[in-house]
């Protein structure tokens, strides 16, 4: 679970400093840079996971290409940052496992990452470039101190207690990833679990294709593997209803990918655990469809039942929705609403479904009056911070972004965050563009001291949309001098919040 991000010199982010919950609506215009954030995320999910360039190749850059590793880099006119950096707070599982299936358990699940890169121009052949890693740390948050870190409302008894977990022998000094130096060279070190048991593992900064987070494994250091492991956790979901109408193979991966695909192979996979062959329970299985069922209800009326069809012949699983007078719609008749809002059903009872999941405009394909279900399901689906962690409460968080009116006036006013481009000036007095998030007054971000307050005049578009500067349409290329607007009908006045 992220619960705190800072980020400089990576896009137009700039000395930004947000804090999650376990639920956050991040709300802006069009062309802010919203997105930026998400890639962010996905920027340090990739190094936990990828070398170094193999991680900002995935990123798209300023252009939207994926080529262009200085793209990456803050630009003013034709300047780049020669640096971008990262710090994460952040809660990881308790146990795990290792690529090798070394099992893993931390021994605090509280910690604090830290990376620095550079851009490195590549004199060779090729014209990409390359990232030199300057810093890299990973060190623990006192137990004692979470209240000082974890500011959004949670049972400290219940929840807390069950999440920020540890077994630290005294008061550790040691980080478990550091960088240091070694004569006239800079090194990256990683200390195991023990502290001073043994030396640490260093590595030469200038040599390293990737970060030492991503080489961890759980003999060495079995915290910083969890670290890892939640790291690559973090997801953005871009929902494709192509993906999401495709049947699946017998073989099929039976975890849900981030496009959607593999859906059938993962709703059938979550009812076969309860097969009573294995010793569990059939009614659970059963359970399973109903739990993703009940939900879709909430969207559209007629809903009877979800199943996933085994056609032997042919090895493939087909999702089926039947409808209240028992006929059968596959996944290829439904609407690209529905298979987007059945895709995160599948995902909230799927207990293995945990870390972060970032969602672009969930508000796409649904029905206005039907987004408060869509909101709903993506609350129900973060973690229950008034209860303690467990199976049907797994650690996952869920960050949105938008800039549809219908969600921002329904979202909880302190799970919103207003993106805003804002004008500075830099030290060599060039100005420029950097992006900003604020929160409502009296709110617990506000609360801080560390997130910017944002006027209530930039949440009455999301109240009042019908004020906007182009509300009033007129009827050029028509021959109309002036077209009435839907708001400006007698009968809908009274439906609108403060006039049209």
């Amino acid at each position: 679970m992220l619960t705190r991000l800072k980020v400089r010199g990576f896009k137009n982010l700039i000395d930004v400093d947000v804090r999650f919950g376990p639920f956050t609506c991040i709300a802006g215009a069009n062309g802010v840079g919203k997105s930026n954030l998400f890639d962010a995320i996905a920027f340090l999910s990739a190094l936990a996971d990828k070398p170094l360039l193999e991680a900002a190749l995935s990123i798209r850059d300023e252009t939207c290409r994926s080529g262009d590793i200085r793209g990456l880099f803050h630009r003013v006119g034709e300047e780049y940052a020669e640096t971008m950096s990262f710090e994460t707070e952040m809660i990881v599982p308790l146990l795990g496992t290792d690529d090798l299936g070394q099992a893993a358990t931390a021994t605090i699940t509280f910690l604090c990452y830290q990376i620095k890169l550079a851009y490195r121009k590549d004199n060779g052949s090729r014209s990409l470039g390359g990232l030199e890693l300057m810093e890299e740390s990973l060190s623990h948050i006192r137990i004692g101190d979470a209240s000082d870190h974890l500011r959004f409302p949670h049972d400290a008894g219940q929840w807390r207690k069950s999440a920020v977990r540890g077994r630290l022998e005294g008061h550790r000094t040691v980080p478990f990833i550091s960088t240091g130096e070694d004569g006239a060279s800079r090194v990256i070190k990683i200390h195991r679990d023990g502290g001073g048991q043994g030396r640490p593992r260093s590595l030469l900064a200038s040599n390293l294709p990737r970060t030492a987070l991503s080489v961890i494994n759980a003999a060495e250091s079995p915290t910083a593997t969890m670290a890892r492991n939640e790291m690559r956790s973090w997801r953005l979901l871009q929902l494709e209803p192509s993906c999401l109408r495709k049947p699946d193979a017998f073989t099929a991966p039976v975890k849900l990918g981030s496009d959607g695909s593999h859906l059938p192979a993962t709703l059938y996979h979550l009812a076969s655990m309860h097969d009573p062959g294995t010793g569990g329970d059939a009614q659970a299985g059963i359970r399973v469809y109903g739990q993703v069922a009940n939900r879709l209800a909430q969207l559209i009326d007629d809903v009877r039942g979800v199943s996933v069809d085994r056609d032997d012949r042919r090895e493939l699983l087909t999702l089926y929705v039947t409808g209240r007078d028992g006929t059968s719609h596959p996944a290829r008749a439904l609407s690209d609403g529905t298979l987007r809002f059945l895709a995160l059903a599948a995902l909230e009872v799927d207990p293995e479904a945990t870390g972060l999941l970032c969602l672009e405009e969930p508000e796409n394909g649904i029905h206005p009056a039907r987004i408060p279900a869509m909101l709903r399901l993506l609350e129900d689906m973060a973690t229950d911070v008034r209860v303690p962690l467990a199976g049907d409460n797994p650690l996952r968080q869920v960050i949105v972004n938008t800039h549809s009116p219908a969600v921002v006036a329904q979202v909880a006013d302190e799970d919103v965050l207003i993106a805003e481009v804002r004008e500075s000036i830099g030290v060599d007095g060039a100005r420029f563009s950097r992006l900003s998030f604020g929160c409502l007054d009296g709110t617990w971000r506000a609360a801080t001291g560390d997130t910017p307050i944002t006027a209530p005049g930039s949440f009455l578009p999301y109240l009042n949309p019908m004020k906007a500067e182009f509300g009033a349409l007129s009827g050029h290329g028509r021959g109309l001098n002036k077209r009435r607007r839907i708001a400006d009908r007698k009968e809908f006045q009274i439906a609108l919040p403060f006039g049209a």
